[in-house]
């Protein structure tokens, strides 16, 4: 028809289009014309050829969604951690970033002596970033691989939780696993003498508690991390590592948490003592833990047990059997060394207003 607002061809004597759905950008659609060479346009022929066309609109506007998913979640990634990722589904909705209360499990991994490091290397800044990111990549990559969250980078430390966006009951001795692969690849690296984290040491504190986790920041700029006590708190157990020699510490509801869980000694846990960290009100009992017994040179669960003996004496008071009994533990074992000094600076007797309590006197 010369009125007609399409354009029009003299042979074909039909056509249709099919419209492809894509919900981000302009509407555009598959459009078919022929010519069927008889009156009767309401063919099988034809109807079959719209609907293979509509199947095609389909898988075209499926793939294009596919691809507009791939291409935000690539954007994504390199903010949220795949547990985050998983949590927001396909739709990629935000609103569950927002902000609220929850049980989370809180590690905090330190490089120990690294501003001494920093000192040494001022003329190679960049070289010793380059490590310093190695070691955070360590860090990262075993907290996600245990379904963590990273939270926040201060310098040479990384923060990880987990109990958000999912909870679960396992998040406490996922965490746990976490901090123990880590050390492992601390450890694994200290053997190889070229290795960029040969001479790194690290601490990890572990604690369980309820925080809020989210989306927190100000109205410019926001990071997903966790907030509370309890992030104070896995901070100040790291910070214990290095008076209490040992390098993971984690805190008692951490330890209660993981207990019902372990299973095949796959995590031991020794007790360490009931100690008040500087400047807080209330006292932690700590414990460490460790791998399974796999070499010569580590603990046996005998020496666990003697440990374990040795700080229940040290806690009533008993300080002579506590003294016996951290002396049958392998001199190469540094948590010893940690209370036997404070037993032997008191000549091995309690004060008289002995409660059981190490207060720290710094940080």
């Amino acid at each position: 028809e010369t009125s007609s607002n399409y354009t029009s061809v003299a042979e074909f004597d039909w056509a249709f289009c099919t419209p492809i759905k894509n919900k981000k950008s302009s509407p555009w659609g598959i459009y078919v014309a022929g010519k069927l060479g008889n009156p009767h346009k309401d063919s099988p022929a034809l109807r079959s050829d719209v609907k293979f066309t509509e199947l095609v609109s389909e898988i075209i506007g499926a793939v294009q969604q596919i691809k507009n998913l791939e291409r935000k979640q690539s954007g994504f990634r390199q903010f949220f951690a795949p547990t985050v990722l998983e949590a927001l589904g396909d739709d990629l909705d935000t609103s569950m970033l927002e902000p609220r209360e929850c049980d989370v499990t809180v590690l905090f991994c330190d490089l120990r002596g690294f501003s001494q490091k920093v000192e040494k290397s001022s003329e190679n800044l960049i070289g010793i970033l380059q490590r310093v990111s190695s070691a955070l990549e360590v860090m990262t990559q075993n907290i996600l691989k245990f379904k963590g969250v990273t939270g926040d980078f201060q310098g040479d430390a990384t923060l990880g939780f987990w109990g958000w966006p999912i909870s679960s009951p396992n998040s406490p001795l996922d965490a746990c696993k976490a901090a123990l692969q880590i050390r492992e690849s601390f450890q694994n690296a200290s053997a190889i003498p070229d290795h960029p984290l040969a001479d790194f040491k690290m601490g990890i504190g572990i604690a369980h508690g309820r925080a809020v986790a989210g989306k927190i920041g100000t109205t410019d700029q926001v990071k997903v991390t966790v907030f509370g006590p309890v992030v104070n708190l896995a901070s100040r157990l790291e910070g214990m590592t290095k008076k209490l020699r040992v390098p993971i510490v984690i805190d008692e509801k951490t330890r209660d948490e993981i207990l019902p869980l372990i299973k095949d000694a796959e995590i031991r846990i020794r007790p360490l003592g009931n100690i008040l960290p500087y400047g807080m009100e209330k006292p932690v009992f700590v414990s460490e833990i460790l791998p399974p017994c796999q070499s010569e040179s580590d603990l046996t669960d005998e020496h666990i047990k003697l440990y374990e003996k040795g700080v229940n004496h040290f806690l009533e008071g008993n300080w002579d059997e506590a003294y016996e009994s951290f002396h049958q533990i392998p001199a190469s074992d540094r948590a010893q060394d940690f209370l036997n000094l404070i037993i032997a600076q008191h000549n091995r007797i309690p004060p008289r207003d002995w409660d059981g309590i190490i207060r720290l006197d710094s940080k």
